[in-house]
């Protein structure tokens, strides 16, 4: 960097350095931006030179900001500071390295930024050089600055130059005919208007004179290199890549391959529509092909990365290609649309929120913001899309139809190895009925909420926790048809579910946790992700698919599926109800291998007992999950819908997959309890996580009885209240205890607590105490469980009616109630929430998950130890 500006810099006088070409344009204002379009750095260079130097002159402060590859427009010695922003770093840090130094530069700088072309070239994409002018330019106009941007002529699609020309003060379009350069205003805001139909030429000495005659006009013009008037005459940096690549590919569809062309690419597109994680392209690479790629682009709405979980489901599908080709040729083939990263970066640039979700990175205050009519999240849902992404919106539309569709989120972090982002993000069914305009507008609308969930409480503060807070994330969109069949009412898939490749709950010693789990339920997959407070899964362990955690018929269908979720098409929404109700008159739904009864004169019971007994669907999920574990070298989990054909056969449509966020599976070896050691709890039944054993510092327990008869109000008082003893408990070893149902939505159930209410607990007991008939469905696979498994956070039911569970709560309460030192303001609760700290090894926790037993035990008191 060159040495700063002089002390004492004369009054600001903005000038282009060249006095005719000041009076062409009536002037330089402060604030002005000058767009350079110009043919060749030679052009560009002719104007900075006397630019430079009249700031130079005027002993202003100038700054030059050098990251392109092009020769340099200044020298370190010439009296400019140079800053090096870097655009290889991403767009995100090229935009916080520029405007650092615009903010500390402050007001009446004098700025001259490279060809902003290189800009195109490094992030691939018109658009988002566009989207970088369109943030920089009012910042200095603001503050009363002058700058000089240079662009290519005829080198950038409508995307980009449309937005820097809506932003810009001055577009000047700069060529050469027959030697001489020319000056054409093409935009001039806020001065007269004669100068913007003249040409002007640059004569010796300065001088600016205006083509007037019609003769030279027409000449100069025709030799300008002038594009023409066809829509896409100028191609964007992607539709060369993918022409390219076509032409790659096509030469192989003709038996005459060029390897080297194909490898080359296929890694240059891998890395454009895929989030750079080493795991996720080590998969591609493997198992995707160039074809893959290009049909990929061929339903892209937008460029930029398709996102995680679009990237998880198509390379899950070709990994079954590959390794399970009998199984892939029986699965319903995809028919998804991706919306790529682009189109949500452009659209918090031109809504006005690029800064406000910028502040969201930021530790301090990173929730602030956010919620009210003029937050963050309400703006959004008010923000509008540029018309040519509608239209690709209109295109997909028709393509759908009248078919129902979802539109799932896709970020650029999401379902990665270590941070599955399971649950954070919103995904919108579209019913999708009804009028074309209607149709579209719920469409924008659903896109809209995905990304206003980016912005919601819970997904920054699981950002935060897992260090992800700085990181710049972007939403891609998966958006998929939705499986089932027309016809009806009432639209879903005969069944969908949750398959784990390793399963954390063995709730029989025959259960091989290796061999894999599975969630089921019949309609929409809504009950198998989502913590259903109302009713109950299938759990299916896929090694002893026949094994129930319920022993006997009467227990098997109090804990049946009651309630399926499904698509209302005369409603165009999304509800929940009675499955037999649902389901009445649909002759295609396949009741005698999902319903079972004791007798005839019984009602029957959703078992999936003939989907299990009489089908290969155990054999082709246990496949599936094998074939994927294999090929991650982890294990994983998927969702999926299933639906059975005329024919009597079935369908799998394979919807999701990503590496399960286990830790471990066996833990520890020895998680058994000294015989002869006092306890103070026992528990039998329930256990999710890998053995262990450790030694909690501080316990937790919102008693059951005095829970139990609270209002609403006073449950979700008590809930926060947890949440501020949960932030106060990071580094100690803190087993939490509570009634009913951690997670749940309905107070009357347990304790509706957000995962980050409780993410500092190193062990969490549901106490099964609420009422007789709530027994705990462990809920394998949802989101709530999956970040209790992804922090490796140990999960335990204790049942205090049934043998082997026993929980002494008086030697809780004997230790003295730490609630009102910790939490003052929540001293009225102290009857509902005993607080306990304890010494060092005063409390030992031995969970042993292969034999579903866990036990607390405390050190002997002295006179106890002394009798020993």
């Amino acid at each position: 960097m060159s040495p700063s500006r002089p002390d004492a810099p004369s009054a600001f006088a903005p000038t282009t350095g060249l006095p005719g070409l000041d009076t062409v344009l009536s002037g330089v204002a402060r604030g002005d931006n000058i767009v350079w379009q110009v043919q060749s750095l030679d052009d560009y260079q002719a104007l900075v030179t006397p630019y430079a130097e009249a700031a130079r002159a005027q002993r202003r402060r100038l700054i030059y900001f050098r990251f392109a590859s092009h020769r340099a427009l200044l020298q370190a010695d010439g009296g400019a500071e140079i800053h090096h922003p870097q655009p290889q770093a991403g767009f995100d840090a090229f935009v916080d390295q520029v405007h650092s130094v615009i903010e500390a530069a402050g007001p009446e700088t004098m700025y001259i930024f490279d060809c902003l072309s290189e800009l195109a070239d490094a992030w691939q994409s018109d658009r988002m050089m566009g989207n970088f002018f369109r943030l920089t330019c009012p910042r200095l106009f603001d503050l009363d600055t002058v700058t000089y941007f240079a662009v290519l002529r005829n080198r950038h699609a409508r995307a980009g130059m449309g937005m820097i020309t809506d932003t810009t003060q001055y577009l000047l379009d700069v060529f050469r005919c027959r030697d001489r350069l020319y000056i054409r205003p093409i935009k001039v805001q806020h001065r007269s208007a004669a100068v913007m139909n003249l040409i002007h030429a640059w004569e010796p000495g300065d001088h600016f004179r205006a083509v007037a005659d019609s003769g030279t006009v027409a000449e100069i013009l025709a030799g300008s290199g002038w594009p023409g008037l066809g829509d896409e005459q100028i191609r964007s940096h992607w539709q060369h890549l993918f022409d390219a690549a076509r032409t790659v590919a096509a030469l192989r569809h003709a038996d005459a391959p060029d390897t080297g062309a194909e490898a080359q690419a296929f890694a240059r597109l891998a890395r454009m529509l895929f989030p750079d994680e080493t795991g996720l392209q080590r998969l591609i690479e493997r198992y995707l092909t160039l074809d893959d790629l290009l049909a990929v682009r061929a339903r892209m709405i937008g460029i930029g990365t398709i996102g995680g979980k679009a990237a998880g489901m198509l390379v899950a599908r070709a990994v079954l290609r590959r390794d399970a080709p009998e199984l892939h040729g029986r699965m319903e083939a995809h028919d998804s649309f991706y919306v790529g990263t682009e189109v949500f970066d452009t659209f918090f640039v031109q809504n006005g929120l690029w800064w406000v979700r910028r502040r969201q990175r930021e530790a301090a205050g990173f929730l602030q913001g956010l919620a009210g009519e003029e937050g963050a999240r309400a703006r959004i849902r008010r923000g509008f899309f540029p018309d040519s992404t509608v239209r690709q919106f209109e295109a997909m539309l028709d393509y759908f139809g009248e078919w129902p569709f979802i539109v799932r989120s896709s970020s650029r972090l999401e379902d990665r190895y270590g941070n599955a982002f399971a649950g954070q993000y919103d995904s919108v069914f579209c019913v999708n009925q009804g009028p074309r305009e209607k149709r579209l507008a719920d469409l924008l609308d659903a896109v809209r909420e995905v990304y206003a969930s980016t912005l919601s409480e819970q997904a920054l503060r699981y950002r935060r926790r897992r260090g992800l807070l700085d990181e710049h994330e972007q939403m891609a969109l998966l958006i998929m048809r939705v499986s089932g069949t027309a016809g009806g009412r009432y639209f879903h898939p005969h069944a969908a579910g949750v398959g784990l490749s390793v399963n954390p709950y063995p709730w029989n010693p025959r259960i091989d946790m290796k061999a894999g789990v599975v969630r089921l339920v019949a309609g929409l997959g809504t009950r198998a992700v989502d913590r259903s407070d109302d009713d109950y899964t299938r759990l299916v362990a896929l090694n002893e698919p026949d094994l129930r955690p319920e022993t006997n018929f009467g227990a098997i269908a109090r804990h049946a599926q009651r309630r399926m979720d499904t698509l209302d098409l005369e409603r165009n929404a999304v509800i929940s109800g009675p499955f037999a109700e649902l389901v009445h008159g649909q002759p295609d739904f396949p009741f005698e291998l999902f319903t079972s009864r004791e007798d005839h004169d019984r009602p029957a019971f959703l078992t999936f007992d003939g989907l299990i007994a009489r089908t290969r669907f155990v054999d082709d999920l246990r496949t599936l999950l094998a074939a994927l574990h294999a090929a991650y070298a982890h294990p994983v989990e998927i969702e999926f819908a299933l639906n059975f054909t005329a024919d009597g056969g079935y369908r799998i449509n394979l919807l999701q997959c990503r590496p399960m966020q286990v830790r471990s599976v066996e833990g520890v070896p020895d998680a058994e309890p000294p015989p002869d050691a006092p306890k103070l709890l026992a528990a039998r039944g329930a256990v999710i996580g890998p053995s262990r054993v450790i030694h909690p510092d501080r316990v937790i327990h919102v008693r059951p009885a005095a829970f139990g008869v609270l209002n609403q109000a006073q449950r979700l008082a008590v809930t926060r209240v947890i949440g501020r003893l949960n932030a106060r408990c990071d580094g100690r070893c803190v087993l939490m205890l509570g009634p009913g149902r951690w997670g749940s939505k309905d107070p009357f159930l347990g304790l509706p607590v957000m995962f980050s209410e409780i993410n500092h607990v190193a062990a969490l007991c549901e106490i099964v105490a609420m009422h007789d008939n709530l027994v705990p469905d462990v809920s394998l696979g949802t989101h709530f469980l999956n970040e209790l498994i992804e922090a490796d956070l140990l999960y335990f039911a204790l049942f205090p009616k049934l043998p082997g569970n026993e929980l002494d709560e008086a030697a809780i309460l004997a230790w003295p109630n730490q609630l009102a030192l910790l939490s003052p303001a929540d001293a009225e609760w102290e009857a509902v929430v005993h607080v306990a700290d304890l010494a060092a090894g005063e409390l030992t926790l031995y969970a042993d998950a292969l034999g579903q037993r866990l036990a607390v035990t405390r050190a002997p008191a002295a006179g106890e130890a002394a009798r020993a």
